[in-house]
């Protein structure tokens, strides 16, 4: 069971996180790589023009085109995490527009009975009381067509 929540609960809790969250990981991990790939790769630049020897000098260059790369890697995670992952744009707050409308709302009076939309009913639009009723159910009696006898 320990196991099983070392393994699942970090992926739950990446699945989980904020677009800003996940923006901070993206910069964290570029930033990290670009570091660790310097820090590999400026030694083994350095360490190829002192060695004289063409063995080492071929595995500090071979070094040296991984921490390039490496490199490269972190720089792209970095212009990644800068540029493209926005952090979601807020929903503007219209909080004062609805204050407004329920003032306006507040302030509506119906119109008093008898008034000439009452008196003339063509004006008045339909309520459901209104509408003619559909005839009967289909399914109604329908047990009075099955036969008495099986």
């Amino acid at each position: 069971m320990e196991r099983f929540a070392h393994s699942v609960l970090p992926e739950v809790e990446k699945f989980l996180e904020s677009p800003e969250e996940k923006r901070l990981r993206r910069l964290r991990a570029g930033t990290i790589t670009a570091l660790v790939s310097l820090a590999v790769g400026i030694p083994s630049m350095l360490l190829i023009a002192v060695v004289d020897k063409r063995g080492p000098q071929i595995g500090l260059g071979w070094l040296s085109v991984f921490a390039l790369i490496s490199f490269a890697t972190g720089l792209a995670l970095l212009i990644n995490g800068l540029l493209f992952s926005k952090p979601r744009k807020e929903i503007a707050d219209r909080s004062s527009h609805a204050l407004a409308q329920d003032l306006l709302d507040g302030g509506y009076a119906r119109p008093p009975a008898g008034s000439r939309v009452e008196a003339n009913p063509h004006l008045r639009a339909p309520t459901t009381s209104n509408l003619v009723h559909p005839p009967g159910s289909v399914t109604e009696h329908t047990t009075l067509h099955l036969k008495s006898e099986r």
